[in-house]
């Protein structure tokens, strides 16, 4: 799949160069202990780490660009390697500190990232878990002498194999993890004294038994079914969903027992139909200064989730909603008919397909996840 330059994969990446400094001079962490982890004669071995993460990436160098921190924070090892780059105008300490390794993930996370790739220990995955918002998918590279946070993968390897998943367009899965860390005073005296900070959401290899091929319509329908029971027990009140048209919605619509609109577009808030089949002007008076919620799947066979001829759903509704309220459904199958190929929107605002652009969460099934690469129509 030939990527264009602007619609490369958008991968964040910070190293912690000071991360694991304490382990090989006996500290027992390197929270707060960097310069006395130097004069001891510590190595920083942070970069290499991510190093070796990275090389999982160099085949695919044309489809992505890193965005980074100046330094030894990121930049200098990604124009190593020979990486496109976008460094943040903002620079850090130097040394850096972990007030710098929080600015970082903050600034990254506002630029419309695909995934957040950070080389580090606990401490420096409680820095992230600070900053970014909670949409923001990571991922941590193991280089500190603390790995009790679930957010790091097993190896620097493995975090680099994932990765490359994502930027090649396979399924990847996604869950909530644990971001935890030891008091490290207290480790020093040879008490475990662990404690969660938070959770952030990461990308794992999808594992699936794939028990039916396209024609299984039998299993097929047991998957939407789940995928709109799990749907409907998430939805909020108060809140008014954009039920657009298709298969999948309509099975959340019928898990609501409400009527649907199969090529249309229908709101609904509170368990009711408050429109039904409604034109764009109708829907953008519906949802103009009120908490709403887009949902809508694939059409066609080409993965189209917005289409120029699709006129309920203007543009000036898609922006009001916004991206991150998007809630986009789909079975594993559906997905797979794709072939690698990113999804497109072709709003027939340009501008408005590049913002949407990027890795978007899709709900598979009963609290299953995977993230897809939305393109624009320049992918094909």
């Amino acid at each position: 799949m030939a990527v264009s330059k602007g619609n490369r994969f958008r991968l964040g990446f910070i190293i912690n160069p000071f991360a694991g400094l304490g382990g090989s001079v006996a500290l027992k962490g390197s929270d707060d202990m960097a310069a006395t982890a130097l004069a001891l004669g510590a190595v920083p071995m942070a970069s290499q780490r991510a190093e070796y993460a990275l090389q999982e990436l160099l085949a695919l160098r044309d489809q992505l660009v890193i965005v980074t921190v100046a330094g030894a924070m990121g930049a200098d090892l990604a124009e190593k390697l020979g990486f496109t780059l976008e460094v943040l105008k903002w620079t850090p300490a130097e040394p850096s500190t972990a007030t710098d390794s929080e600015e970082a993930a903050a600034q990254l996370s506002q630029l419309g990232i695909d995934l957040l790739l950070f080389a580090g220990g606990d401490g420096t995955a409680r820095n992230i878990c600070n900053s970014v918002k909670p949409s923001t998918t990571v991922l941590g590279i193991p280089a500190g002498c603390k790995i009790h946070s679930g957010v790091y993968a097993i190896t620097p390897q493995a975090a680099g194999k994932v990765v490359a998943k994502m930027v090649r367009g396979e399924l990847v899965s996604v869950q909530e993890a644990q971001v935890m860390d030891i008091d490290e005073v207290a480790f020093r005296s040879g008490t475990v004294r662990a404690k969660r900070y938070g959770e952030m959401q990461i990308p794992a290899e999808l594992r699936y038994v794939q028990s039916v091929k396209t024609a299984g319509k039998e299993s097929e329908e047991l998957v939407l079914d789940d995928l709109a029971a799990y749907f409907v027990s998430q939805m909020e009140d108060d809140v008014r969903y954009i039920m657009g048209s298709g298969s999948t919605v309509a099975a959340v619509m019928a898990e609501l027992n409400l009527p649907n609109t199969l090529l249309g577009v229908d709101v609904v808030e509170n368990g009711e139909v408050i429109a039904s089949d409604v034109t764009a002007a109708e829907l953008l008076k519906l949802v103009d200064g009120f908490d709403c919620r887009l949902v809508i799947t694939l059409i066609g066979g080409q993965g189209h989730i917005f289409f120029f001829f699709y006129q309920e759903l203007s543009r000036s509704v898609i922006r009001t909603v916004g991206r991150e309220l998007i809630c986009l459904l789909a079975t594993k199958s559906k997905i797979q008919q794709l072939g690698g190929r990113p999804l497109i929107s072709d709003s027939g605002d340009p501008s408005l397909d590049q913002e949407l652009q990027g890795m978007l969460r899709i709900l598979c099934g009963y609290n299953d996840y995977v993230m897809y690469r939305l393109g624009t129509s320049e992918n094909e």
